[in-house]
């Protein structure tokens, strides 16, 4: 099926949408949703919740009505599927009406540079000016063993394509960058979301920071805990719990 590409209109419509978690709770922590058109780092520890919070993402651009393709180095077409359904967010619908794309990047068996990945993954984003939501998840593996120079190109072209109306995530864990490096990363991005995992007494529970989010039509910078419930999803923690 050929991607759709609209019109004049439906881009100029499409700027003043947002990219939603579909949990009206969790988006006013990120400030009413993330503007489509951005350029979303999502960036955290191992185990951190980064790759829920991605699902989350695509599952509420799915519902409003968002095209979405997922480039993936850790799943396989049947195990995301069978992780959102663990969430309680049935895609097959999505995949069957080809709203949602799924192509895996075998990173593990890759006999191919980063500098070649960066290269053939930009060029297939250059295909795809029709489709509304980009996700990359993760880049870890590339991006650890490249150039800081070459990651930030991709970062840049990804930047030219938000700014034709494509909007694009990529999650990487943080040890990938140097500090300095993950802090050019950051400045060049529209929304930046870190994520950490934090013990309060004998708990372990998951951190999200909203560090930025540019054009955010309410406050960000907030800091949310959470946990991930099968079924449920990501649950925000209230500050009381945390706390005991």
């Amino acid at each position: 099926m050929a991607d759709i590409n609209f019109n004049i209109d439906e881009s100029s419509q499409e700027k003043r949408r947002v990219i939603s978690t579909g949990n009206s709770e969790i988006d006013k922590k990120m400030g009413g949703g993330i503007p489509a058109g951005s350029l979303i780092l999502i960036e955290g520890q191992s185990d951190s919740g980064k790759s829920v919070l991605t699902q989350q993402l695509m599952w509420g651009s799915l519902y409003d009505g968002f095209n979405v393709v997922l480039y993936t180095t850790e799943n396989t077409i049947k195990s995301f599927t069978r992780q959102m359904t663990s969430l309680s967010l049935d895609i097959s619908d999505f995949l069957l009406l080809g709203k949602l794309r799924i192509y895996e990047i075998k990173a593990s068996r890759s006999q191919l540079s980063p500098s070649k990945v960066f290269t053939l993954l930009l060029a297939d984003l250059e295909d795809r000016g029709g489709s509304s939501l980009i996700v990359v998840d993760s880049l870890t593996t590339f991006i650890t063993h490249s150039s800081i120079e070459e990651t930030m190109t991709y970062f840049e072209i990804c930047k030219h394509y938000c700014d034709r109306g494509m909007t694009v995530i990529t999650v990487v864990n943080s040890y990938a960058f140097g500090e300095a490096d993950l802090g050019r990363v950051r400045s060049m991005c529209d929304a930046h979301l870190s994520l950490r995992n934090e013990e309060i007494g004998d708990r372990m529970i998951k951190v999200l920071e909203v560090a930025k989010i540019r054009g955010a039509d309410m406050q960000t910078g907030n800091i949310v805990s959470f946990d991930v419930e099968p079924m449920l999803g990501m649950k925000i923690i209230p500050v009381s719990k945390v706390s005991v």
